[in-house]
């Protein structure tokens, strides 16, 4: 991998980082104009369903590509998918915890504006790094740890007295889209890292365990359906309120996960945390744009201080304790020459 990696141009990797970019930005954007603009409301249930079918078998297609035929393409599904019911239970949860977030992704955009949101939810950071020391046993340098108290100290910023819509009329409650976010990110925390131990405890194909995870994901979301909208959705039908704009914010939400997961090999933190700093610039004139943001003091030190901390927090981190032995030896050896 590492050559390969190596090799990728860095056109290619800003390209990479473009859409990355893009795709995080207009999620968000397009996902609160669909959420505030209908006048038929979807239901949010129905479209994380349909999103995880639509990952399922976008997986399914890189896997056959993968395998390079279907007889081996069956074989692998046979094998890691229905003779191994213990696999998808494993992967069962984080399939009901990303179930639980990407509708929590719905409510917070009900009640928030997306550059607010997007701001707030980079709280993720900090979770996700608290889950990796727990679960992991990872630790964090001491950089690390000083973006992480910023990046809090800057979400407080923007939360403290958030930015107003002008143009959206729907009613809001900033309380609950917080509270929202809240839960979204600590199962975005927790599901990531179980995930990462799950990949890591044995060498099976990252799309198989997709596929195990998407399985268990569907019937969880069918379930969640039939649990909070099943009446409404028995009367009104499955896709009502669906427009193309409802679809779009679908297909981002298929796409953006497994396209991240693809590219994630051909950059490292740094571009990583630009793209997040440059999502969240892209959300914030897109909100002014087409909400009428209200752009204040606080949200925009907050915002800055988010991105900073962003920026220190994928800083490659230095081993010193490697490099003065080094230059010792070097040293004892000059002495020897003389």
């Amino acid at each position: 991998m590492a050559p390969a990696k190596e090799n990728v141009s860095l056109l290619v990797k800003l390209y990479y980082l473009a859409v990355m970019t893009l795709v995080a930005a207009t999620y968000t954007v397009a996902l609160r104009y669909t959420r505030t603009t209908g006048t038929a409301l979807y239901f949010s249930s129905t479209a994380v369903c349909v999103a995880e079918v639509i990952k399922l078998f976008l997986s399914l297609g890189i896997l056959a590509k993968e395998t390079g035929s279907l007889s081996k393409l069956l074989t692998s599904l046979r094998e890691n998918v229905l003779g191994s019911p213990k696999e998808l239970l494993k992967l069962g949860v984080p399939s009901v915890v990303y179930a639980i977030q990407n509708n929590m992704a719905f409510l917070a955009l009900s009640n928030l504006d997306a550059a607010v949101y997007q701001v707030t939810y980079q709280l993720k950071i900090p979770c996700t790094a608290l889950c990796t020391i727990l679960m992991l046993n990872r630790t964090l340098s001491k950089l690390q740890w000083f973006s992480v108290f910023m990046l809090c100290g800057g979400v407080t910023l923007v939360q403290w007295k958030p930015a107003q819509a002008t143009k959206v009329q729907v009613e809001q409650s900033p309380l609950m889209g917080f509270g929202a976010i809240a839960v979204a990110v600590l199962c975005s925390g927790f599901a990531g890292v179980y995930f990462e131990k799950v990949l890591k405890s044995s060498d099976t194909s990252l799309w198989v365990r997709n596929i195990q995870m998407y399985l268990s994901g569907i019937t969880v979301t069918l379930a969640g359906v039939y649990m909070y909208d099943g009446a409404q959705v028995i009367e009104k039908g499955f896709f009502y309120g669906y427009t193309h704009y409802v679809w779009f914010v679908i297909f981002l939400s298929s796409v953006g996960g497994l396209y991240t997961s693809i590219v994630v090999k051909y950059t490292d933190n740094i571009m990583k945390g630009f793209s997040a700093a440059a999502a969240i610039v892209l959300s914030t004139v897109a909100s002014v744009i087409l909400f009428g943001l209200q752009i204040t003091v606080p949200f925009s030190f907050g915002a800055l201080l988010v991105c900073i901390s962003i920026y220190l927090y994928g800083l490659p981190r230095q081993d010193t304790t490697k490099i003065q032995p080094v230059e010792t030896k070097v040293s004892k050896q000059n002495l020897v020459n003389v």
